[in-house]
């Protein structure tokens, strides 16, 4: 499948594998059936990194007398794995080998995720530390195994961070050549784990009732649920699926039908499925959802509610996502003022020049219209009021892509 240019092994015998613009095509497709932005792309990378690396890795053990590498655990499994998890694992006979991506360039720490190293079922042999680059130029797309090492050395030698339940490795302790990999595989190099912690069945209900809200980005690091509860929700398969079907709602629904937002329903903090209060937002667990709202102009305008809905543009424009901004006053029992504004995030300055933001009448008539230029912060409309039961849209438009949200007071 590969060439020999594909395969650029430098000197360190560390592996290069050419990442193409199908690949990344048919993997964004496979990511849309997550809940939010970032489970998208966290499936999106996973599903680069286990694909391209599983067929180098099927072609160059096909004349090794060794089993066949599978997909752990089964491909139909992935989404839910994925909606809440980082690393995708392959089977090679008796051996798991976790493959653990990254953007990151200069790599200097392999984090594994603790549920793949502290769940029986879920526990690897082999670690590779994975580095993805998805430069805008097609020729600099790659995938680099920077090195592996086992579960047994990772948790003799690995650090635990409590904070992001992870097992870290400097990147100095890996072991750079993949056939060292092969030469060890039959000997035991996993350490011995601990049963799970046993959860009952009406405790795990009660745990997929909290954490199927997809607003809740990682549920794998609320502080009210222990690790061992969180463990053995993600290891029973039924409970995993449950759990992933919370997540995603009415996600294949929504596909086909047009959702409405209640706007009346804010005023009691009750959002749809991909909304959430602006104060949530700001005060999650994650930085990267921490919208720069400079300057705050709708509380300064005296709105009593925001909601804001993370908006992906896809992967034409190298998944750049914005925030949708809608701001609400109650003006009088009958009218309540709408401000809307379209923000960048995850860490980006600037909109992409030339997106569009439109107010559209029921039927689908233009009613305001405004374009980013080249370093706009934001792009609002101006403002505007609504009566009780009206209803509207807000279009959000760029190159063939668009997205329209239905609204009703």
């Amino acid at each position: 499948m590969f060439s020999f240019n594909e395969l650029k092994i430098a000197s360190s015998n560390q592996l290069w594998l050419n990442i193409s613009s199908t690949d990344k095509k048919k993997a964004w497709e496979q990511a849309q059936s997550h809940s939010n932005t970032l489970a998208r792309y966290n499936a999106y990378l996973n599903h680069l990194s286990l694909y391209i690396f599983f067929n180098w890795l099927t072609e160059w053990l096909a004349e090794e007398s060794v089993a066949k590498p599978s997909i752990f655990p089964s491909e139909d499994s992935l989404p839910s794995i994925w909606e809440v998890l980082n690393a995708a694992a392959i089977t090679l006979g008796e051996k798991r080998i976790v493959l653990i991506p990254s953007e990151t360039i200069d790599l200097e720490e392999l984090c594994v995720p603790q549920e793949w190293v502290d769940i029986p079922s879920f526990a690897g042999d082999y670690y590779l530390a994975v580095q993805v680059n998805l430069e805008a130029n097609e020729d600099e797309c790659f995938l680099g195994v920077l090195g592996f090492t086992t579960h047994r050395l990772l948790k003799n030698f690995g650090r635990y961070n409590a904070n992001e339940r992870t097992y870290v490795l400097a990147a100095k302790n890996l072991t750079k050549n993949l056939s060292v990999m092969l030469m060890t595989l039959g000997l035991p190099v996993q350490e011995e784990i601990p049963e799970l912690f046993t959860v009952s069945e009406a405790e795990a209900q009660k745990l997929l009732q909290l954490l199927g809200n997809s607003s809740i980005y990682f549920p794998r690091l609320r502080v009210d649920v222990p690790f061992e509860q969180w463990a053995a929700l993600l290891d029973n398969d039924e409970w995993r699926t449950q759990l992933y079907h919370r997540r995603i709602g009415g996600l294949a629904i929504a596909k086909n039908t047009a959702s409405v937002n209640n706007l009346s329903n804010w005023f009691q903090n009750i959002f749809e499925t991909g909304w959430q209060s602006l104060n949530t937002i700001l005060n999650t667990e994650s930085e990267n959802l921490a919208f720069a709202f400079r300057q705050r102009e709708l509380a300064a305008g005296g709105v009593s509610v925001e909601g804001v809905k993370l908006i992906d543009l896809g992967i034409q424009l190298g998944n750049h996502s914005v925030a949708l901004l809608v701001g609400l006053t109650q003006e009088n029992e009958q009218k309540v003022g709408i401000r809307v504004q379209l923000h960048p995030s995850h860490g980006q300055t600037y909109l992409p020049p030339n997106i569009k933001l439109a107010l559209l009448s029921s039927s689908g008539a233009t009613l305001q219209e405004f374009q980013s230029r080249t370093q706009d912060n934001l792009i609002q409309l101006k403002r505007f009021t609504c009566p009780k039961g009206k209803t509207f849209k807000i279009q959000v438009a760029i190159d063939n892509f668009n997205i329209t949200e239905d609204f009703v007071v």
